[in-house]
């Protein structure tokens, strides 16, 4: 399960920088504004309209506890806002100017648009799968990490995320772009595997 939830996660990076941003930042702010608002709530003797009514700037904060709920209300929620129109607005503008060759006279409907980009491919699955890929893995897992799964799944993981971070991938959807990064790095990890190397290893022994 831990390994499951940790590929879906570092398949994150297939998804647009807005819905990236959401996941690793608007969930975070949005439980501690949460927080605040419940804590708050239930310390002030007006309640949950009295709490709304601060948060939204409409009274001043009467309790201690509201304190906090106006302050994300005066400086959080303005930027919030303002940062991600304004990040759309200029994603959509240099888009109409910057469309990919492959890209044009492409029509992508609703359910392809909001399509999950699916999870990082888990190595063991692809034992006995084929001769490519039990050779892969062999290079791969036996030979660079000496047979430790668990190492050679994190690595694996950690360089299909870092490979879907290229500009390259930026124009793909969700799904060609999870697609593309895993194939290129398998082409990387085919050719270091010779060395019985794996890049994540020596970057991370040169930099510890």
């Amino acid at each position: 399960m831990a390994v499951w939830v940790r590929r879906t996660f570092r398949s994150r990076k297939a998804l647009s920088g807005v819905t990236q941003w959401f996941i690793d930042w608007g969930i975070p702010i949005a439980l501690v504004v949460g927080f605040v608002w419940v804590w708050g709530a239930s310390r002030s003797k007006e309640g949950w309209s009295g709490i709304y009514k601060v948060f939204t700037l409409i009274d001043a904060p009467a309790h201690v506890s509201s304190w906090g709920a106006s302050v994300l209300g005066w400086l959080l929620v303005p930027a919030l806002i303002g940062g991600v129109a304004g990040h759309v607005i200029a994603a959509r503008m240099q888009r109409v100017k910057d469309i990919a060759t492959n890209h044009l006279f492409q029509q992508r409907s609703l359910g392809r648009r909001l399509k999950l980009p699916g999870r990082i491919t888990f190595l063991e699955s692809l034992h006995l799968k084929s001769a490519i890929d039990q050779e892969f893995l062999d290079r791969y897992v036996r030979r660079a990490h000496r047979g430790d799964w668990k190492t050679a799944q994190d690595h694996w993981e950690i360089l299909v995320r870092d490979v879907l971070c290229a500009v390259e991938l930026a124009e793909l959807d969700r799904t060609e772009a999870l697609a593309s990064a895993e194939s290129f790095a398998r082409a990387v990890t085919w050719m270091t595997a010779y060395q019985d190397k794996c890049l994540v290893c020596s970057a991370r022994a040169n930099h510890p």
